[in-house]
């Protein structure tokens, strides 16, 4: 059972009955819009969808007569999980530090994610997005950045042995390959250049885009801000969900 299928099993769970007549036919309504076009005869499919788990809430409430309270819960976490900005507690240098994230969408819209604005910025490229510092650092200290890159043809099995093999390159310690589940489901690739303040650090994390390819998460920062640059590189990527 997937992580949102969990979700939605547990706000059913939680909730009392009662009448969603009006609910289902809102829905119902918006749906009926996107698939059938208002036509009655024809089903005409169209290029742009409603989002995924937008549909698949109103098939749970169309098909399971929720409640108005369940229905109107599932909804609203469905919604929380796209708000344009929220409060996150991150810990950083052992303390816990409320931070104000915003909403960002990925290249092509294919994924989102969200960005501590304070500190840092998103650049979107034509292959690739940046998330780097808002001033660009002090020239003696190394980079500091996120790039997010879309390998749409190559999995992710295939591509990190490949990026492996690249990395030792300048990265002669990298770490053997781990499969994780934080800060996203995947392969990561961790290496470190030297054990000095200014040793550069490289994260790379590869994970299926849920088709044929991967995206490629590449965290750069330097030794002494481990607990700084990196703790909030990590949390942010906690946030990264792909769209469909």
């Amino acid at each position: 059972m997937s992580k949102f299928d969990e979700r939605i099993k547990s706000e059913l769970e939680q909730q009392t009955r009662a009448d969603v007549h009006d609910l289902k036919e809102d829905i119902w309504n918006e749906v009926n819009v996107e698939l059938f076009e208002g036509k009655k005869t024809i089903i005409k499919r169209r290029k742009r969808w409603m989002p995924a788990m937008l549909i698949a809430a109103a098939a749970l409430v169309i098909a399971f007569t929720l409640q108005s309270k369940s229905g109107m819960a599932l909804i609203k976490g469905i919604k929380d999980m796209f708000v344009p900005e929220k409060e996150i507690i991150q810990s950083i240098e052992g303390q816990d530090e409320p931070t104000e994230v915003y909403l960002n969408e990925g290249k092509d819209s294919e994924y989102i994610i969200y960005v501590d604005e304070s500190r840092y910025k998103m650049i979107k490229g034509e292959d690739a997005d940046i998330i780097t510092t808002i001033e660009p650092l002090p020239e003696k200290y190394p980079e500091v950045s996120m790039e997010i890159k879309q390998y749409p043809t190559d999995k992710p099995e295939t591509l990190v042995k490949e990026l492996e093999e690249k990395l030792k390159v300048g990265f002669p310690d990298l770490r053997a390959v781990e499969i994780v589940s934080e800060p996203i489901e995947g392969f990561w690739l961790h290496g470190l250049t030297e054990s000095t303040w200014d040793g550069k650090v490289i994260d790379v994390y590869v994970m299926s885009n849920g088709k044929d390819g991967s995206f490629v998460i590449t965290e750069k920062y330097f030794l002494e801000a481990a607990e700084g640059h990196g703790a909030r590189f990590h949390h942010m990527l906690q946030s990264f969900k792909i769209i469909e």
